[in-house]
């Protein structure tokens, strides 16, 4: 049977590198991200939205990103943010549905470029300092870093997994029906879920 094809994320993968991003302080690319999403919900027009993606992607080109990898990831936001501005546009004129696009693949290419740029460890450890504060109200900051490094290792799997599940189908000729597909995917997710949820129960990390 023929081999599923490798799955690349929207939330990026890190790609070592000694480019200009990847030396930037973690800190900062975050701050600009932060800005960056700030700007494109309070800047209205298409063209702002516009330059908003050519800067994006503009530093993804100075990570020196592999611009393959990286469309394929962006493949299904790139179809979802195109359909929304199809939506606006039909509903609200072609101005506005550009602006939404852009917007949106603004943010997530931006994104895609600090995760690609930063390993997820320095990433958690950020986030570690930054709940720090929260522990006086009952938030434990180790466990929100669990949760989120999680779901940065959920997504590609479950797209992995979401895709041996459609090549099964296929193989069966039942590329055509939804059920084929969506039924054996839920049934695998669920199952993934509690054996992680053991895992960490084991662990003692469930209560």
């Amino acid at each position: 049977m023929r081999q599923p094809r490798a799955w690349a994320d929207p939330v990026g993968l890190y790609r070592p590198g000694r480019s200009p991003v990847h030396r930037a302080p973690v800190g900062l690319k975050l701050a600009l991200l932060a800005a960056l999403g700030v700007a494109v919900v309070v800047v209205r027009g298409p063209w702002s939205a516009l330059a908003a993606v050519g800067l994006a992607a503009a530093a993804g080109v100075l990570a020196r990103l592999p611009w393959r990898a990286t469309a394929a990831g962006l493949a299904p936001v790139t179809v979802t943010a195109a359909l929304l501005g199809l939506y606006q546009a039909w509903q609200r004129g072609p101005a506005l549905g550009v602006e939404v696009a852009a917007d949106l693949l603004a943010v997530v290419v931006a994104a895609t470029v600090v995760t690609g740029t930063t390993p997820v460890d320095v990433l958690l450890d950020l986030l570690v300092r930054a709940v720090t504060p929260l522990r006086r109200v009952g938030v434990d900051p180790e466990a929100v870093a669990l949760a989120v490094a999680l779901m940065l290792r959920t997504i590609p799997a479950l797209g992995r997994l979401f895709v041996e599940v459609r090549d099964a189908a296929r193989a069966r000729g039942l590329e055509r029906s939804p059920r084929a597909a969506l039924v054996p995917f839920a049934v695998r997710t669920v199952g993934r879920a509690r054996v992680v949820g053991e895992a960490l129960a084991a662990r003692g990390l469930g209560d």
